[in-house]
């Protein structure tokens, strides 16, 4: 069963997320939680460390490392479980109650390109 449309939004606010491309260069556990991993996103001009919840949702999370996604970079940093996660991962599915996978460009494109 597919979710409702959410509520029409104008363009300024599109206009206000940053959503760029990045290479997921390191996967590592986060000791002190049962949900999340970290991410090492190399985003070309810039690195950033993101906090995924998909522990449990994968067999095996390390096996991203290496592949591009989309992400939000321009989200205030926030502390979990000890760390600081500097962005957000797209990924597809997790709302609607299935195993998500990554929102990814169809082919490689630089790391830091924008969506839109």
């Amino acid at each position: 069963m597919t979710a409702p449309v959410k509520e029409s939004i104008d363009m300024n606010a599109i206009d206000k997320v940053d959503i760029r491309v990045g290479t997921i260069k390191l996967v590592e556990d986060v000791k002190k939680s049962n949900k999340l991993v970290k991410l090492t996103v190399d985003f070309g001009e810039f690195t950033r460390t993101i906090l995924v919840g998909m522990k449990g949702e994968r067999e095996n999370p390390k096996e991203i490392e290496g592949q591009q996604a989309l992400f939000i970079v321009n989200l205030a940093p926030k502390k979990m479980a000890g760390e600081i996660s500097e962005g957000m991962l797209f990924d597809i599915g997790y709302a609607d109650g299935i195993i998500p996978v990554l929102a990814q460009p169809e082919k490689p494109v630089p790391n830091g390109t924008r969506v839109g």
